[in-house]
């Protein structure tokens, strides 16, 4: 595996540098355009605009840092960054080819890529393109499983992103949540329950639930569906690149619910978390291309001087930068979709979640709410009723993020039910409906090294409440 580009190395800045001049000189061979008078600024105004604006970015969390563990955010790899950044200076628009030619043929390229990830046929065995997010992925998937299963519910796991319940509402279909397990994936006996009613068109599958990081049993679900006429949908958004290190080794995932991916009719996967890149990168698969004429319509202007597919007629979006196609490009060039190229990216993150899971476990101050199915923590000071368990969590989340600049601990907190807490064999007393518990979310390598650190800094806070 190519090592990461250096980021403090100058690496970054001398190839946007080389960027700069290759593109302006390539611009220069059309001929000189004089920059037109309307589009000058104050050198002055310019200067003192982008120094509050720098002041003002210092107004975020330390998304970039370990210590940071609270969202899933961190910033991308620096050649998405060159990536994005060198072709945003010619800003091609990827709805049609007549706008974005080549950073088009670059996502076609990306997009065979993840199909191959997940095992679905090679072109044109399988249709997709990227999105501007997970949550439009979604809509487009399940607006394909509208079309498909007219009048049909779709069912997702109650534990499942917020979205699908939000984009059925938007195209008013039905959406029914499914009961999980104690271990936060959907039941099968639920699901089972619900499919022989008739109700279900599509059953999504969640691999990797935002909350919890629990994985459904989609090698269980997918032949569960077919026996009842329903297709699958997967949401991968948060961990679909997990499908590379999925090999059920000590420090890998379970493989059996990434390879059963390979059997549904679509997937999502969001590229900006563990792809490495910036916001505006998520992608929607389908593994039958004969669901392109769900996206049939026609543009006096727009699709006119290729034959080939525009990437415009299988989406429901219009605009979106090929920026974004470049930099995943760009990036999947050093760090390939493989389990020795992306792959060793994904495995400190795993290892910081198993490490971290076991020093709780042996600690007589935190409880495991329950093991780490990926690369997400969750956690809760050992209290004996609910309301106690809530109220030191919030004052750790909160003194964490009040210390100095240099000793701050990022956090985050997921509520949770007295019911979900017994289900899981945790003794607290249910005083309240509901509670707050920690959660740590570990998706930066660098957190394998500092697993340590957090753990004696969340004590310490701990002895502090």
């Amino acid at each position: 595996m190519l090592k990461a580009i250096p980021a403090g190395a100058g690496v970054l800045g001398e190839q946007l540098q080389v960027a700069v001049e290759e593109l302006a000189a390539w611009m220069r061979e059309y001929g000189d355009v004089a920059p037109h008078p309307s589009q000058d600024v104050d050198l002055g105004a310019l200067e003192a605009a982008t120094a509050d604006l720098r002041s003002r970015l210092r107004d975020n969390y330390p998304f970039h840092h370990p210590r940071y563990a609270g969202q899933m955010l961190k910033p991308p790899h620096p050649a998405a960054i060159i990536g994005y950044v060198t072709a945003m200076l010619v800003n091609p628009n990827n709805h049609a080819l007549d706008g974005g030619p080549a950073t088009a043929a670059m996502e076609k390229e990306v997009v065979a890529q993840l199909a191959a990830m997940f095992g679905f046929p090679p072109a044109p065995g399988h249709l997709g393109h990227l999105t501007s997010s997970g949550t439009i992925a979604n809509l487009e998937a399940l607006f394909v499983a509208r079309e498909t299963h007219p009048g049909k519910a779709i069912a997702h796991s109650a534990d499942a992103h917020y979205t699908h319940a939000r984009m059925a509402h938007v195209l008013g279909i039905e959406a029914v949540a499914v009961p999980t397990g104690p271990d936060g994936s959907m039941s099968l006996e639920a699901l089972a329950d619900l499919l022989a009613s008739g109700r279900v068109g599509t059953v999504v599958a969640t691999t990797g639930t935002t909350g919890l990081g629990a994985v459904d049993p989609v090698h269980e679900i997918v032949p569960l569906a077919r026996e009842n006429g329903v297709r699958v949908h997967v949401d991968a958004a948060y961990g679909g690149f997990f499908r590379l290190i999925a090999d059920d080794t000590p420090d890998g995932v379970a493989a059996a619910p990434f390879a059963a991916i390979a059997d549904a009719d679509s997937v999502v996967i969001d590229p900006h978390k563990h792809g490495l890149q910036p916001y505006g990168c998520g992608a929607v698969l389908f593994r039958d291309p004969g669901v392109a004429a769900h996206y049939l319509h026609d543009s006096p202007y727009t699709y006119f001087t290729s034959d080939d597919l525009h990437l415009g007629e299988i989406s429901l979006e219009c605009s979106r930068a090929g920026a974004a196609a470049a930099a995943l490009w760009l990036t999947t060039r050093l760090l390939p979709l493989t389990s020795d190229g992306l792959g060793e990216v994904l495995r400190p993150g795993r290892r910081a979640a198993l490490a971290w899971a076991g020093l709780i476990e042996d600690s007589g101050e935190l409880a495991l709410y329950q093991p780490p199915a990926l690369d997400i923590v969750t956690y809760l000071p050992a209290r004996a009723r609910l309301s106690e368990v809530d109220a030191v969590s919030a004052a750790v989340l909160a003194q964490g993020m009040a210390l100095p600049l240099d000793e701050s601990l990022h956090l985050a907190t997921y509520t949770v039910g007295g019911a979900s807490l017994a289900a899981r064999g945790h003794r607290v007393e249910a005083d309240v409906d509901a509670g707050r518990i920690l959660r740590s979310v570990l998706m930066k390598p660098e957190h394998e090294a500092a697993v340590p650190d957090l753990h004696a800094a969340v004590l310490a806070l701990l002895r502090e409440v």
